[in-house]
């Protein structure tokens, strides 16, 4: 439970970088940037592995760069659930993608992947 609300704070923290940096997406209060969080989350663990799967032939022809537009159109299916998530179309979409995958990125080289530091002696 503390991991989700680990990435539940990054990619908040994602999207409010992309809130600062990019003037084509905006947050009305900080419980939207939370909830748009949260259903980022959600579109990237459900819809995404879907959406790649129909898509494999043209991010194979694409070698991989379609995966950008992929990222960029789950940022834009939130803005579209969202009336508090404004976005100016999906270049800033996709710019807000990578911003969110390069913090989630940086918050894992931080961290680490370990859930736990557990030293097991062998005698």
């Amino acid at each position: 439970m503390m991991g989700f609300f680990a990435r539940l704070l990054i990619t908040s923290i994602g999207l409010w970088l992309a809130d600062v940096l990019l003037g084509g997406v905006r947050f009305d209060n900080a419980v939207a940037l939370f909830l748009a969080a949260l259903l980022l989350g959600f579109a990237n663990a459900v819809v995404r592995p879907i959406v790649i799967f129909l898509t494999l032939p043209i991010t194979l022809v694409t070698l991989g760069l379609f995966l950008l537009v992929i990222n960029g159109l789950m940022v834009m299916g939130v803005a579209w659930l969202m009336p508090s998530f404004h976005l100016a179309g999906l270049g800033p979409a996709i710019l807000a993608s990578i911003i969110v995958s390069v913090t989630g990125w940086a918050a894992n080289a931080f961290i680490g992947t370990n859930k736990a530091a557990v030293w097991v002696r062998k005698r």
